[in-house]
């Protein structure tokens, strides 16, 4: 049977509507650089891409969180390259899913948002991703939509018949979900609805294709079926590759755990948390999170290969990286003022500030900030007089230290900050 909106011959351009180019090279660009897997298949889209049909593109945003790191950025760069090519593309923030939280890569069910806490997030959601995507586009304009706009309509008939396309197996083979059950952990009902909710967007939007990392594979592919279902129409769905250490498998980025550079990060911050990722991860870092066109990318790869230091092309990768959001100016200074602090021993003139009480312990202050990941972790950074009080020039070395006062402090190699006390 031929679906709706199958892909094939293009249709006839609309009056006013962008061009949609078919360029072999750029379109094999955009299904190779950072892409994981293609449903149903990598062919299948590069047909549809080749068609000259407009396809309508969207990608979710979880607002979990106020900031928008560089993980993140390898889907928005993608919808760039898609945008470039003359397609419609949509952001989507995920506003009312967020009330439920999504339970992806989660051993333990995720605390669901306020409506208030949303709100809260989203204040300079659009900004960050404007560093990216062009907003400003008036010819073929990229879309900032919420799905509050319908889900929050949905009533009990409606949610029935969603769920009524998946079985409770289909539900249970998620990763995490099995992983609960095994180690005897609560799994509820409401986290169920979630995929269903996402997946009900495609339909909502009537979209063509989906992008998300491969952590949103569960999700994307439940809006497959679900417009399959109720347009009888194929949706495709790509994943991109997620921010991984090669060396460790872990995440360099993650919006959970409180890590990853901040798209709204000044330049010195940014400078600073690039040069302190892991060497294994440099090239990768450049193809997902930069628009360095990927010869200049193997190029360096090759200069690692051959025994270059990999501290100077990580330096070439934080210039580049500060570039794309601050300019080239910006990303100059800030590499004067890390090479002032780390090879000339200087204190840096930006570092974080964080506000403290009187009386509590340091300790506590460096897992909040998340400097160490444990509390263990960061009673070693004392043991191993690795936290110094620049302001008065002795290390710190009493893990029961309490705060009395101002302090400026060094941790580790790489790790500045200033305590403000009340």
């Amino acid at each position: 049977m031929t679906k709706k909106n199958s892909p094939g011959a293009a249709p006839a351009r609309k009056a006013g509507m962008p061009k949609v180019s078919t360029d072999k090279e750029k379109i094999n660009e955009l299904l190779t650089r950072s892409v994981d897997t293609v449903y149903p298949s990598r062919d299948a889209l590069r047909e549809a891409l080749g068609s000259g049909r407009r396809l309508t593109v969207y990608v979710g945003i979880d607002p979990t969180a106020d900031y928008v790191h560089l993980g993140h950025s390898t889907n928005y760069l993608l919808l760039e390259r898609l945008h470039k090519l003359g397609h419609r593309i949509i952001v989507l923030v995920g506003d009312f899913t967020a009330m439920i939280g999504d339970p992806s890569d989660k051993t333990a069910a995720r605390t669901a948002l306020t409506r208030k806490d949303v709100l809260r997030n989203l204040k300079t959601f659009k900004a960050q991703i404007g560093k990216i995507l062009d907003f400003g586009d008036k010819k073929n304009p990229i879309e900032f939509k919420f799905n509050h706009t319908w889900l929050a309509k949905l009533d009990f008939g409606k949610m029935a018949e969603l769920a009524s396309h998946f079985t409770v197996q289909q539900m249970l083979e998620r990763d995490m979900f099995e992983r609960r059950l095994r180690e005897n952990k609560p799994l509820y009902v409401h986290e169920f609805f979630y995929p269903l909710l996402q997946g009900y967007d495609s339909v909502a939007m009537s979209v063509d294709l989906e992008i998300g990392g491969t952590d949103q594979t569960f999700n994307m592919l439940a809006g497959r079926t679900l417009v399959r279902r109720y347009q009888d129409r194929e949706k495709f769905v790509l994943t991109t590759t997620l921010l991984v250490n090669p060396a460790t498998g872990e995440k360099m980025m993650s919006k959970s755990l409180g890590t990853g550079i901040g798209l709204n990060e000044p330049p010195e911050a940014m400078f600073g948390k690039a040069m302190a990722l892991p060497d294994p991860g440099i090239i990768q870092t450049f193809i997902d999170c930069t628009r360095l066109p990927l010869e200049e990318i193997r190029k360096k790869e090759h200069r690692l290969a051959h025994g270059e230091n990999p501290k100077t092309v990580k330096l070439e990768l934080a210039h580049e990286i500060v570039a794309m959001y601050h300019g080239a100016r910006a990303a100059d200074a800030a590499q004067a003022n890390w090479e002032g602090v780390f090879s000339e021993k200087k204190v840096p003139e930006a570092m974080p500030v964080v506000r403290a009480k009187t009386g509590a312990k340091l300790l506590d202050l460096i897992v909040a900030e998340g400097i160490a990941e444990s509390r263990s972790a960061a009673r070693r950074l004392f043991t191993e007089g690795a936290i110094k009080d620049l302001d008065r020039d002795q290390k710190i070395t009493d893990p029961n230290l309490e705060i009395a006062g101002a302090m400026t402090l060094k941790i580790g190699k790489k790790a500045f900050l200033k305590v403000d006390a009340k």
